[in-house]
């Protein structure tokens, strides 16, 4: 008898041992994320600065696992969390830049913006983050190939409606009703400070051999869910750094890299 796969274990130079659900591990074993090994976090940083050699495969991986521990912390103070919500969130990192295109975020302003709307498909014409999108269209490819997969962890079209507005940050779409904070998550457009920018920020300076200004680990630890004018948000203590973190973090890296 085949002994059931309990998921797996990925050794990183940046968040040390992460263990991922099975059903993430059989998402990284899809070529729509595979291609992900090819394509360069840093873009053309990497002609210049040979320690910028990370790719969207690592960091997507990454991104999940971040995801998991944040809400994995939310849910000891905020009763309601299930396992459900928890995976939807990890799927969310896991995918969120399936999208890209060669040189990462270069295709997308060099190439894609500069189209003609009239180009490009009615869905993508005005995004500022067309590569959102069209992660959003591999995550439903990548549904309709491992309808079965999904279906063992009770994942269905309206959980993957749900991820989908996770990496776009999209509040009060989908099933998560009265947990609107965990758009906040992957991709939050509230006030930027969200697992996917804690991991390339910690993961770009490894690779630049640059420091970066903030405790990740004290962040997810001091994380909490807060009421603020009548809706739910994620909040941190404001002793921790990283609350004007964003813009210096990527100024720094920015200077890092020129």
């Amino acid at each position: 008898m085949a002994r059931e796969f309990k998921g797996k274990t990925f050794n990183d130079p940046i968040h040390h041992k992460m263990k991922l659900h099975p059903l993430l591990v059989r998402i990284i074993n899809t070529p729509e994320f595979d291609r992900l090994r090819n394509i360069k976090q840093l873009g053309g940083a990497y002609y210049v600065y040979p320690g910028a050699s990370n790719n969207r495969f690592e960091h997507s991986i990454g991104v999940a696992y971040l995801a998991g521990k944040l809400v994995n912390e939310l849910k000891k103070t905020f009763r309601g969390l299930t396992g459900t919500d928890i995976l939807c969130v990890e799927i969310a990192g896991l995918c969120h830049d399936l999208g890209h295109g060669p040189f990462s975020h270069a295709f997308e302003d060099f190439f894609l913006k500069k189209l003609e709307q009239d180009q490009l498909p009615e869905e993508y014409r005005g995004c500022d983050h067309i590569h959102e999108y069209i992660s959003c269209k591999v995550v439903d490819q990548i549904f309709s190939k491992n309808r079965s997969h999904f279906g063992k962890y009770k994942l269905n079209e309206n959980h993957i409606e749900t991820i989908k507005a996770l990496i776009k940050g999209e509040r009060n779409s989908g099933y998560l009703v009265g947990k609107e904070f965990l758009y906040e998550v992957v991709a939050n457009k509230f006030n930027d400070i969200d697992v996917d920018k804690w991991d390339y920020f910690t993961r770009d300076c490894h690779g630049l051999g640059i420091q970066h200004g903030f405790d990740l680990w004290r962040l997810l630890e001091t994380a909490q869910v807060i009421e603020w004018k009548g809706e739910l948000h994620i909040a941190y203590r404001d002793k921790v750094g990283m609350l004007k973190p964003c813009p210096m973090q990527k100024l720094h890296i920015f200077k890092g890299t020129s």
